[in-house]
């Protein structure tokens, strides 16, 4: 049995230096890993106070222990320090202040070294009981180690060589599938994964089958395959483009934004910077010899190819296509886009289960509201009507507002006064006073609505509380709801800015519907809760 580990630690160094040429990993990395999983091992065995030092022989080609103590005139702790008196009673040449230093022997091949240290100085040292069961954990420390160093340097190697290729193009070849559907994919040096959640739906897969993927990132610290891809990121589509047309690479055409539902359609947006070079018809290429290219590759998916545009009307009525658009409101504080079609079109525009409209949305980044122009007339009545309700608005008066681009009071309320007057509808003096006869309005409503409140029996609904809150109408209130919030607390909490996110809003107006919910909670809520508790029965305390 000697023998054998013995001979473990006598090829110890060999080993080394067999992987480090065979893995391609630094020789110095593995020296070093084990030195100090051996130093933790010692402290674990021997005591967390002691101070030592791990070195790699190379001639012996194994790794080296030593103990190190402080000698001082008295002893407060032994596992550290040694009295001066000691060392001068045993011969050892050390003055006060100095360090002495012990080479732990726990090798096999060593142990006529240690018997002999233990003879000498056991007592001093203390470490005999403790030697043997040392060896044993240090042989194995150093195996797990070693196995462990050469996993942990395997995927150092991998990450360098793939850090450059994060967000590209990988072609590899599917090997096994693992718990919870995940895809093996064989790389060449190492292998990646293609998890679940990563793979278009519908596509499946067979052992040697062939597969180009997205490196999505890299995992560093899982304990699978590092290299992560993707077949559901948009990016696949793009650099798809990007392999197909040389065009693309040479920067004469550009591609701005891509949407996709993988699987099913993908949009992708293009210019370019050459006038003579028509960027649809690069990327179609030859009888759509580009185009279907990509599509081959994300095996049937349908690929829609958008003029870009810089004005962001244009590009979102490019971005709609084929459907036909005849009118666009668009509201810039709120990034958010009315498109008007032919009642015959809005079932094309709008798309199977409003998919053409989710993708056109994600491409341009503007939230989208598409209605038929019958309904466009029906809503443009009811707002003229809204305006009207304001003291003092004619009928002439709310068209011309309306055409300005003011489709309900609230939004005349919102509206700063100087650029009222700038639409040129009303002068400054009259954008003041209809601004404040807005805001009359909507405080005037919710007067009526409070009243309302504090007579109802029943709960009041998600709809009734936020009309509460002042300087708010029902179309705010609408995408409060359509945004998750059903209270003015749950308003009044938010911040700021996820507030503005998830609404759509402003960060101002964010900021102003969080003042006015805190207000309606530090006032009229007050009463209203007051007014609905329940009734104590007669003669109860």
């Amino acid at each position: 049995m000697a023998t054998n580990n013995n001979t473990v630690e006598t090829n110890l160094g060999f080993i080394i230096e067999q992987v480090a040429k065979e893995k391609g990993i630094d020789k110095s990395v593995l020296i070093k890993t084990i030195e100090n999983a051996i130093h933790k091992a010692a402290q674990n065995i021997f005591g967390e106070n002691r101070e030592f030092e791990v070195r790699f022989n190379e001639e012996k080609g194994q790794f080296d222990l030593f103990l190190y103590m402080m000698v001082v005139e008295e002893v407060d702790l032994p596992e550290r320090e040694i009295a001066l008196e000691e060392v001068r009673k045993r011969g050892l040449e050390a003055e006060l202040g100095e360090e002495l230093g012990f080479q732990v022997f726990w090798h096999p091949s060593d142990a006529l070294s240690a018997k002999q240290q233990d003879a000498e100085y056991g007592d001093l040292l203390g470490l005999k009981q403790a030697r043997s069961t040392f060896g044993r954990i240090a042989a194995q420390t150093a195996k797990q180690v070693l196995l462990s160093g050469i996993r942990e340097a395997e995927r150092e190697l991998i990450y360098n060589e793939f850090k450059d290729k994060e967000g590209k193009l990988v072609k590899g070849i599917v090997r096994r599938f693992e718990k919870g559907n995940n895809i093996v994919v064989d790389l060449g040096k190492t292998e990646g994964i293609l998890p679940a959640k990563e793979q278009t739906p519908r596509e499946t897969y067979r052992p040697n089958d062939r597969i180009v993927a997205l490196v999505k990132h890299l995992d560093r610290e899982g304990k699978g395959p590092p290299v992560i891809l993707s077949r559901q990121d948009p990016k696949l589509v793009e650099r798809l483009f990007e392999a197909e047309v040389p065009e693309i690479d040479e920067g004469i055409v550009r591609i701005w934004s891509v949407a996709r539902e993988p699987g099913a359609r993908s949009k992708i947006a293009v210019s370019s910077h050459h006038a003579d070079v028509d960027p649809l018809g690069a990327c179609v290429g030859v009888k759509g010899s580009r185009v279907q290219a990509v599509v081959q590759e994300l095996r049937g998916e349908k690929v829609d190819i958008v003029p870009y545009d810089p004005d962001p009307a244009k590009f979102v009525i490019n971005a709609v296509q084929p459907a036909e658009v005849t009118k666009v409101i668009v509201n810039s504080e709120d990034q958010r886009m009315e498109l008007v079609v032919p009642d015959e079109k809005l079932s094309l525009a709008i798309g199977r289960k409003g998919q053409n409209v989710r993708l056109a949305s994600q491409l341009t980044g503007w939230k989208l509201d598409i209605i038929s122009e019958t309904r466009f007339r029906q809503l443009e009545e009811e707002s003229i009507r809204g305006l009207q309700q304001i003291e003092g608005v004619s009928n002439e008066l709310a068209r011309e507002l309306y055409r300005a681009g003011f489709r309900s009071p609230e939004e005349i309320a919102d509206a700063d006064p100087n650029d009222l007057a700038s639409t040129g509808v009303v002068d400054e003096a009259g954008a003041q006073n209809l601004h404040d006869l807005a805001a009359a309005y909507l405080e005037k409503i919710r007067r009526q609505r409070l009243e309302a409140a504090q007579k109802k029996t029943e709960a009041l609904s998600d709809k009734e509380k936020l009309a509460l809150i002042p300087g708010i109408g029902d179309r705010t209130v609408e995408l409060l709801i359509e945004a998750g919030f059903h209270t003015p607390e749950g308003i009044a909490r938010e911040d700021e800015v996820r507030l503005a996110q998830r609404v759509g809003f402003s960060n101002h107006k964010a900021s102003q519907l969080k003042i006015a919910a805190q207000h309606l909670l530090d006032t009229d809520w007050k009463t209203i809760q007051a007014v609905r508790l329940p009734k104590r029965p007669s003669g109860s305390r």
